[in-house]
């Protein structure tokens, strides 16, 4: 019998929830949590360990939590590994994305895993090994485990395997040539006629859709603007009041400036996972510049500062999120008669 390892986060280890995002990676015998409906699943492979790490450790430690993971089952016998599912929770995503990744380098086997669309995962790595559709929660967990176990099972079967989307998970990018009944111009020629009488039809090589947004009308004169700033670079007050996660960011935070000419250390400090903080935790203005609006102010160059600036991660967070969280800081914006917004990255 094959032996198969699972990684799931410190949530569904049983160990906690956001405060004990920052647990280490810790191997345990046997399955814990979901695995127990992978092993009912499957009907060719024991799951013989489960490894747990914590989602704010996986995404802020990377190198370092590979490299205890990699030590835990050196020993071990690995034929498969599963990762989730991850549903819609971005930072689990990107940790099952990021050990999945790592493990199919080293030990070169198959990886599954189940995310839902709008999980970063899925767009970071699709493209590495199978991620099957997987609904928003785990409310349907059992439903996801079964799409992955199903697939699995046909495969350790020697079944035949259909295309990503008979099968349900993320497109790869793989394109196999398939003897078909028709030649391509007759097939364009069928599609075509179809997209004129407005009949239903598939495509033979799908073009994702992307939003567009709009260009916003030029501010008509700035010294009487008044001007914002909104960070995604994760820059908060020292005790991060509004708990803004690190990574995959669900929550942003609007703090007074109205009494400030610039943002002083150790009074505020960057919780973003994604970069070195030490310079911006030395001098948060290089983030969030306050101090060359207030200069620009007294200059007569702007207006006037807003009193609030406004700040999330942008790390890992998915398009949906970002659009509401944006959503909502145009609702302050607005009330306080915002012209013009400087949005900063890092």
């Amino acid at each position: 019998m094959k032996k198969g390892i699972l990684y799931i986060n410190q949530f569904f280890a049983g160990i906690g929830g956001e405060e004990k995002a920052d647990f280490p990676p810790e191997l345990r015998e046997g399955v814990v949590g979901p695995g127990l409906m992978f092993a009912k699943n499957l009907k060719d492979i024991e799951i013989t360990h489960t490894i747990v790490c914590g989602d704010n450790f996986m995404c802020s430690n990377t190198d370092e939590a590979l490299k205890i993971i990699f030590d835990l089952i050196k020993d071990l016998e690995v034929d498969f590994l599963f990762a989730g599912p991850a549903f819609q929770a971005g930072r689990y995503g990107v940790a099952c994305g990021t050990i999945g990744k790592a493990i199919k380098e080293k030990y070169n086997i198959p990886i599954f895993s189940s995310m839902h669309v709008e999980n970063p995962g899925v767009q970071l790595f699709k493209k590495e090994f199978v991620i099957f559709k997987g609904n928003r929660s785990a409310v349907s967990m059992k439903k996801d485990i079964q799409t992955i176990t199903d697939y699995v099972n046909k495969m350790t079967s020697n079944e035949k395997l259909y295309s990503a989307e008979e099968e349900n998970y993320f497109g790869q990018g793989i394109r196999y040539q398939v003897l078909g009944s028709e030649t391509g111009a007759s097939r364009a020629v069928k599609m075509l006629l179809q997209k004129l009488s407005n009949e239903e039809f598939i495509t033979q090589l799908p073009i994702p859709e992307l939003e567009t947004v709009p260009i916003a009308a030029p501010i008509k004169d700035l010294k009487t603007a008044k001007i914002a700033i909104i960070t995604t670079g994760g820059v908060v007050p020292s005790d991060n009041p509004d708990r803004i996660q690190s990574a995959s960011a669900t929550r942003w935070g609007m703090y007074d400036i109205s009494n400030s000419e610039s943002l002083e250390p150790i009074i505020y400090k960057t919780i973003h996972a994604g970069f070195d903080p030490a310079a911006v935790d030395k001098n948060p203005d290089i983030c969030v510049p306050l101090d060359a609006l207030r200069a620009y102010e007294k200059e007569s160059k702007i207006g006037s500062v807003d009193d609030y600036f406004y700040t999330t991660v942008g790390t890992g967070t998915t398009e949906a999120e970002a659009k509401r969280m944006a959503e909502e800081i145009l609702v302050h914006l607005t009330k306080n008669k915002v012209d013009g917004v400087i949005m900063t990255s890092t």
